[in-house]
C-alpha cells in the first residue's frame, strides 16, 4: 500500500487548467536556459552523474527518526521529507533546529494508510471534511482521497502542512507527495505546482518515461515552463526481480545510472517493536537504512563510479536564482 505504480492516467491537465497555472505564476516564462542541462546548470558537467538519496516518511514514527538522522549525518541520504500531521514531527523539529543545514522537505501527507497507527489532517477537519474518513483519521488510500476530496482541500491541507514546517524553523527545501496523493489526479497535479509556484519549492515528478508511458509527454516541459527545478528521473517504477535481494537491486539501480540529475527514495526505519507493529514493510526499511547508512560496499561503490550526491537545497537554490533573474 505504501508504493503506487506510477501510472498517471488519471492526470489530464487540460489546456484552461495549464493556462490558469501560468496566468497564477504571473506570467512566468522562466524555462532554464535552452541546451543546457540541470547538472551544467547546477555547476557540473553534462556527463557527471549526480545523485539524491531522499529519506521519506521522516517523522512518522520514532523508529523512522532513528534511522532517517542516522542516515543523514552518517550514512549516504542527502534529503529527506518530513510527515507534519504525524505525531513524532516534533522530534524532527528538534533535529532541525540543532542542524539548520540540514536538507529538509514537506512530505505533503493527505493519507493516512496503517491500520492501527493513524493520523489526522494538520487543518481543522471541518475546514477539510472530504480528506476525514469517519474515524476522524485521513483516509487510508489515495483513490478513497480521489473519491472524498476536493482538489483545493487537498491544497488547503497541503499549504497548512508547509506553513506548519516553516513555522516550527523548518528550513524547507523541496516538496513532494506522500503515496503520489497530489500527482495521481489532474486537478490534484495542478495544486500540487501551484503551492510549489507559491513557495518557490523545487518539487518531485515523475520520470520524462514515466509520464511518456502515462501519455503526458509534455507534462514535464510545462511544469519547466513555471520555473520549477526538478530531478531528471526519479527511480520509482522499478522493483527488484525475482529472486533479487534488495542489496542487489540498489547496486544495480546505482550502477546503472545515467548522466544528469535522479533522486531515488528510501524509507529509512530501525527494526524495533514500534516498527514492526506500525508498518508491513518494517523489514525493507531497516534493510534500506542499512544498506544506506552503515554498508562499506554501497559507500565504495558510489565513489568507484564517481557518483556525485547532492541534495535538494542545491536545486532549490539553483530554482531561486533563476526565477529572481527573471524577475518573479
Amino acid at each position: 500500500m505504501e508504493r503506487f505504480a506510477l501510472s498517471l492516467i488519471a492526470l489530464r491537465l487540460p489546456v484552461a487548467a495549464l493556462a490558469l497555472l501560468l496566468m497564477m505564476a504571473a506570467g512566468c516564462e522562466a524555462a532554464p536556459p535552452p541546451g543546457r542541462s540541470l547538472a551544467e546548470r547546477l555547476g557540473y558537467k553534462a556527463t557527471d552523474r549526480l545523485l539524491i538519496i531522499n529519506g521519506d516518511d521522516f517523522g512518522m514514527c520514532h523508529s523512522a527518526n532513528t534511522a532517517t538522522i542516522d542516515s543523514l549525518t552518517n550514512g549516504l541520504m542527502t534529503s529527506t521529507t518530513v510527515m507534519v500531521p504525524c505525531p513524532w514531527f516534533l522530534e524532527v523539529v528538534r533535529f532541525a533546529k540543532a542542524n539548520p543545514k540540514a536538507d529538509i522537505g514537506v512530505h505533503l501527507t493527505h493519507t493516512s494508510e496503517w491500520q492501527v497507527y493513524r493520523w489526522g489532517p494538520v487543518s481543522p477537519a471541518a475546514s477539510v471534511p472530504g480528506l476525514v474518513d469517519p474515524q476522524g483519521y485521513l483516509w487510508q488510500g489515495v483513490e478513497e482521497v480521489y473519491g472524498h476530496a476536493k482538489a483545493d482541500e487537498a491544497l488547503a491541507e497541503a499549504r497548512a502542512q508547509l506553513k506548519r514546517a516553516l513555522g516550527a524553523g523548518i528550513d524547507v527545501t523541496h516538496l513532494d507527495s506522500h503515496m503520489g496523493a497530489m500527482q495521481y489526479n489532474g486537478e490534484f497535479h495542478r495544486r500540487y505546482l501551484q503551492l510549489a509556484v507559491e513557495s518557490n519549492l523545487p518539487v518531485r515528478m515523475g520520470s520524462p518515461e514515466t509520464y511518456e508511458k502515462a501519455g503526458f509527454p509534455s507534462i514535464r516541459k510545462e511544469t519547466q515552463a513555471l520555473g520549477l527545478v526538478f530531478p531528471d528521473r526519479l527511480v520509482h517504477e522499478e522493483s527488484p526481480k525475482p529472486g533479487e535481494t534488495r542489496r542487489a537491486y540498489w547496486k544495480r539501480i546505482v550502477t546503472d545510472l545515467k548522466p544528469g540529475v535522479t533522486e531515488l527514495y528510501i524509507h529509512a526505519a530501525t527494526l524495533t517493536e514500534e516498527s514492526k507493529a506500525t508498518t508491513n514493510t518494517s523489514k525493507e526499511r531497516a534493510e534500506d537504512y542499512e544498506l544506506f547508512t552503515h554498508d562499506p560496499e554501497m559507500k565504495d561503490l558510489l565513489k568507484r563510479l564517481g557518483i556525485i550526491r547532492i541534495g535538494y537545497r542545491e536545486l532549490r537554490d539553483l530554482q531561486r536564482r533563476e526565477r529572481a533573474a527573471a524577475g518573479k
